[in-house]
């Protein structure tokens, strides 16, 4: 059986702001002097924020390994909802750990990995030779990178994309995939370059809950198109896609978008039903996409 996660409230954004007013609110007690109210107001208002804004969660695989997360309370914290694991990417690892051929030893790209539940679940058990995280919000890749290191995985250095696509091309003959090479890139859809994608040598390519809005569906599109024109002499890619159906008529219209940009799809049969956290299973559905 896998266990609920378990939370432990604790936000590192506050954690500087809470020891500077707990350091400054002694020094001043240690001089006799009686500290101004108003930093006895500031520290309680940090304390409000560390109780309300951040969590960690474990969450028990069924290998019996553990998967340790710090995430937002919120569903939508500043600005983004990529600060907490969502339904899609739960299903998605359930998935990936029941079907571990695909991934091992072999180079995975996960498209908006945001806090890397799915990646690291993945790199604990499947065995992948490189994961890949990527994402484009500021502090999803910051939370994402704390939580890769939570976890005992040390990223690649913070390098360039030219540098990073090189060294990922070259690849290590019998390379320990125990423990596999880690990368977080910071990827834009609408930006990166098929040059890029192609130094990538991805693999496989995964993403969940990245169906939720069309205002992006056409970036996406555009983002599997690179990969379908990026392969040069290679294989394309395997791509699989977890979503959470919450509006169907933004979930036809992706269907509808990769038809008529040619992008062949199947939906893959569910396996047995997750049970990371919910008791109550919601929607959700993963494709294999033909780039």
């Amino acid at each position: 059986t896998v266990l609920h996660p378990l939370c432990v409230k604790y936000p590192p954004s506050a954690k500087y702001r809470r020891c500077f007013l707990t350091e400054l609110i002694k020094k001043l007690e240690s001089t006799a002097a009686d500290p101004l109210d108003e930093l006895y107001e500031a520290l309680a208002d940090v304390l409000k924020e560390e109780e309300s804004t951040h969590c960690y969660k474990n969450y028990l695989l069924p290998t019996g390994d553990c998967v340790s997360l710090s995430e937002s309370t919120a569903l939508i914290s500043g600005g983004t909802t990529g600060l907490v694991t969502w339904e899609a990417a739960l299903h998605l690892a359930h998935w990936a750990l029941q079907s571990p051929c695909l991934f091992r030893d072999r180079t995975i790209l996960e498209l908006g990995s945001g806090i890397g539940f799915t990646g690291i679940a993945i790199c604990k058990t499947c065995q992948p030779r490189t994961f890949i995280f990527s994402d484009c919000h500021p502090r999803v890749l910051r939370l994402l990178e704390e939580n890769i290191r939570l976890n005992g995985f040390i990223p690649e250095p913070d390098v360039t994309w030219s540098t990073q696509t090189e060294s990922q091309g070259q690849e290590v003959e019998g390379e320990n995939c125990q423990n596999p090479k880690v990368i977080v890139a910071e990827l834009d859809w609408g930006s990166v370059t098929e040059k890029q994608l192609l130094g990538l040598r991805a693999d496989v390519v995964i993403a969940a809950d990245v169906v939720y809005d069309p205002e992006i569906i056409l970036a996406l599109i555009g983002m599997l198109q690179k990969l379908s024109t990026s392969r040069a002499d290679r294989k394309a890619p395997e791509v699989f896609i977890a979503s959470t159906i919450r509006n169907p008529d933004t979930y036809q219209l992706f269907q509808a978008e990769l038809d008529k940009v040619g992008i062949r799809w199947q939906m893959i049969p569910a396996h047995s039903s997750c049970n990371f956290l919910y008791d109550v299973q919601p929607d959700v559905t993963i494709l294999q996409l033909f780039i």
